[in-house]
């Protein structure tokens, strides 16, 4: 079995591992709000997913009074 016969050091153990950092997350535009989202996820703005809606968003309707808060 082969055993290393000099330790490695700390500059070069760190220097291999420059490149180990994590990417930056690819986005997608959403096809419907065209906001941006991760890609085979539902969409958090308008909750849909491959064309179809997945979660129901309720929309504020601006008339309607605002409810009390007590």
């Amino acid at each position: 079995m082969a055993v290393p016969k000099k330790r490695t050091s700390r500059t070069r153990r760190d220097k291999r591992r420059a490149n180990h950092k994590a990417g930056k997350a690819r986005l997608n535009l959403c096809p419907r709000c065209h906001s941006p989202r991760l890609p085979h996820r539902v969409c958090p703005t308008c909750g849909t997913y491959k064309g179809r809606e997945v979660i129901e968003h309720k929309i504020a309707d601006p008339t309607a009074p605002a409810p009390d808060t007590e």
